[in-house]
């Protein structure tokens, strides 16, 4: 069996030592009870006194309800290890639960942690836990993250069992793909494991100290995209097994046994997906262990979110409907309201309908009756030949042409709803990074094919992942001219908005801002009728909130067509 590298595991051997991992209550910054997220690898408090003697330096002398900055006051201490701590802290200024590392500004390892935490912020990737600050101060250094209090850690999700295939395909295709990002940017994780990875409650896999957490133990790697690729085989291989990969215990996993090496997952645990069985066995043998199976290892990110692309896309499950239960039939029946229930055993007499009308008055009703329904006919065929007799007398007439008025209320109006045409598209994304959405499809909005469609980037929630107000398409009708509605066909429920340029706009507005909210909407088929008229040449399909994609599992807006009428 091929040597694994052990650079990523950080298996920690406590020898009977303990963290000093606080346990939390599970309070936010308002006070509101919700599900805590632990700040760092309590299960993994391992003391590094190397050659550095950081392991010499004292953590400052802190405590619940101090502040840093007269603005993050201190609340929980979640761990304290080798010359740091970790706290959960409320940002006063903003009232929100954020997460904080402390250390004394002499630590040997305080000018690293403070570029690694400058460095993470500058990716502003949403599938990481964001930096939100990193301050030298009065002899402390400190760095502040997001508090994900709806996050679970992938710790506690094994706790349970392995995943569903589903969603440990969706981790390791999240995971994977933020990872290549981040090295794209230079940037490694180094401490990659199931107290890293964290999802969310709308579903999404996010990954926090990036860079960060790696610094503040000093570990290095000198290949560090094997490292990483290794890491995340390992979270697969967990999340497939409910087993460590490894022969020594970690994150409250098993680890395999000894002496048998690393065996592929579907030979650990029988239902095992055989794609990502594979796909966990090629990220983590990076030394040819997986030759035999004619598949080469993956050693970087980048190889590993190619291989995911290459393997057939897990649908999510069917969702499960409960059976509805047996139609009960209800004591109550008509007619019999008040009356006892039959005892068992007890016939009940039957009871005979009243014979029809026999008596002189039934009779005479009868025939009164049926003297009224000969009357009505004969009335009625009389009026029918009136009116026909009447229509022959004036079809001579039908030929000459009737005149109105000018003023005549009842002249018809003339017709509205045409069709207008749309002379050319644009996609509209001036908050965007690029200021660009996927324009080589743009066209398909107005092809009249309702199986394509133009569509947005990926974003991390149905709100762009806070990272923009919204995004859109232009619509250029050629000249100014009157818009009476617009109807716009989606994939799935978005909210849009449509918005008008100024109709004496000689050219296209390029800011969201230069154009007029006009109307607004939600749903997969939604038309956008403004309430005063409107006359324009450049329309702004401006979509606000974006849906969950069944395909994909991303939240993305998807337009299939756009018609406009006068």
């Amino acid at each position: 069996m091929a040597e694994r590298s052990t650079a990523a595991v950080d298996v920690a051997d406590n020898s009977g030592e303990q963290s000093l991992t606080a346990q939390a209550d599970q309070s936010t910054a308002d006070g509101v009870a919700n599900n805590r997220e632990r700040d760092t690898d309590k299960d993994e408090a391992q003391e590094s006194t190397g050659a550095d003697g950081s392991g010499k330096t004292s953590p400052p002398e802190l405590h619940s309800g101090h502040k840093l900055a007269r603005r993050y006051r201190l609340e929980e201490c979640v761990t304290r290890l080798d010359g740091f701590s970790s706290w959960r802290a409320v940002d006063e200024k903003l009232r929100r639960a954020v997460g904080v590392h402390i250390l004394p500004a002499d630590h040997s390892r305080a000018r690293s942690v403070l570029a690694a935490a400058r460095s993470s912020a500058l990716l502003g990737d949403p599938r990481f836990v964001q930096v939100l600050d990193a301050v030298e101060e009065n002899d402390v250094v400190y760095v502040v993250h997001e508090w994900l209090p709806d996050a679970t850690e992938l710790t506690t999700l094994l706790a349970a069992g392995p995943l569903e295939v589903y969603d440990a395909y969706q981790m390791v295709s999240q995971t994977a793909a933020a990872m290549a990002a981040a090295h794209r940017e230079g940037l490694a994780h180094l401490r990659l494991n199931p107290n890293a990875v964290l999802r969310t409650s709308t579903g999404q896999w996010r990954i926090r100290g990036l860079a960060v957490n790696a610094a503040l133990r000093g570990i290095s790697s000198d290949t560090p995209q094997r490292t990483d690729t290794e890491s995340i085989g390992a979270l697969l291989y967990a999340a497939l097994t409910q087993r460590w990969p490894y022969e020594s215990d970690a994150y409250g996993l098993s680890g395999l046994p000894k002496d048998i090496g690393l065996i592929p997952p579907d030979q650990v645990r029988a239902g095992v997906h055989r794609g990502l069985s594979e796909l966990a066995m090629r990220a983590l043998a990076n030394d040819g262990a997986t030759a035999s199976r004619h598949e080469s290892p993956c050693t970087t990110p980048e190889e590993l979110v190619k291989a995911i692309g290459e393997m057939p896309r897990i649908r999510p499950p069917e969702p499960a409907f409960a059976t509805p239960p047996d139609y009960q039939r209800t004591t109550y029946q008509q007619g019999t309201y008040g009356r006892p229930a039959p005892r068992p055993g007890v016939t009940q007499p039957t009871q005979v309908p009243p014979p029809p009308l026999q008596s002189r008055t039934g009779k005479a009703l009868k025939w009164a009756v049926s003297a009224l329904l000969i009357a009505a006919l004969g009335l009625g065929s009389w009026q029918l030949a009136d009116a026909l007799l009447d229509q022959g007398g004036t079809s001579d007439d039908t030929n000459q042409t009737q005149t109105t008025d000018g003023d005549d209320k009842n002249a018809k109006k003339p017709a509205s709803g045409k069709p207008v045409a749309i002379s050319g598209v644009q996609d509209f994304d001036p908050l965007g990074s690029d200021g660009s959405e996927n324009p080589e499809d743009v066209a398909k909005v107005y092809d009249g094919d309702p199986g394509t469609y133009w569509q947005t980037s990926y974003y991390e929630s149905a709100d762009f992942g806070r990272l923009k107000q919204g995004v859109g398409v232009i619509l250029d009708l050629g000249k100014s001219q009157r818009v009476g509605k617009v109807t716009v066909s989606f994939v799935g429920n978005t909210s849009v908005e449509l918005r008008a340029a100024p109709g004496d706009a000689g050219v296209q507005p390029t800011t969201p801002d230069a154009y007029t909210k006009v109307a607004e909407g939600s749903g997969s088929t939604v038309t956008l009728e403004p309430k005063k008229a409107v006359t324009s040449r450049y329309l702004l399909v401006w979509l606000t909130e974006l849906p969950v994609q069944a395909d994909d599992g991303k939240w993305r807006g998807r337009v299939a067509d756009i018609k406009v009428t006068s």
